[in-house]
């Protein structure tokens, strides 16, 4: 009987990163419209990874990422997150990075360092890039301002695990990001008559 062979695992910087509320501009301004936003932010990716591995895979509106080490991931996030905050076509974007070991199978990656990085993903904010300590390191020696964020509890992850927010392009006023599509627009065309409460980036949201 022929003996099931191990799969390659070796050291990575997985990232995932998507749309920040996708899914409520396609409920308010429709499936076409839904589609052009993606197609800017597919082309921005890449146009990011020049040069680099193309994203490992598409799932909806996210991309997953893999880089040999934290350094290069912070080197093209950093390049790729600034340009998406000065396309105004597009709503803030949200981002998870992790390290570790991965197991890399037929062209996909996975593992806990993967699974990690969804998670942590998944509770960015609108704007937000969060990251596990050794990719905040790489940050830190660029000299990139870097948040502790304590010690956070994932989903499905047992225990708790150090998490940090690395700003790699200008922080978002939440004050001015629409709660129904993300929007992110601090402009004086948009400035709301209210000092207070929700601000929305049209009538239609």
């Amino acid at each position: 009987m022929k003996q099931r062979q191990d799969p390659a695992r070796a050291p990575a910087t997985v990232a995932f990163i998507d749309i920040a509320g996708f899914s409520a501009i396609a409920d308010v301004y429709g499936d076409a419209a839904a589609i052009d936003v993606l197609e800017v932010f597919e082309r921005m990716v890449r146009d990011a990874l020049s040069g680099y591995e193309p994203p490992i895979k598409w799932i909806g509106d996210e991309a997953m990422l893999s880089f040999p080490e934290p350094d290069t991931a912070i080197q093209v996030l950093g390049s790729l997150l600034q340009a998406c905050r000065r396309e105004p076509r597009l709503p803030l974007t949200r981002a998870g990075l992790n390290h570790g070991p991965v197991t890399c199978r037929a062209g996909d990656l996975f593992g806990s360092t993967v699974n990690i990085a969804a998670r942590i993903a998944a509770l960015a904010s609108p704007g937000q890039l969060l990251a596990t300590q050794s990719v905040a390191e790489a940050a830190v020696a660029r000299g990139i301002l870097v948040r502790d964020l304590g010690m956070v509890a994932l989903r499905s992850v047992a225990g708790e695990i150090p998490l940090y927010e690395i700003e790699l392009a200008p922080s978002a006023d939440p004050a001015w990001i629409d709660p129904v599509c993300k929007m992110h627009a601090p402009y004086s065309s948009y400035r709301r008559a209210a000092p207070e409460g929700p601000w929305f980036c049209s009538p239609r949201c």
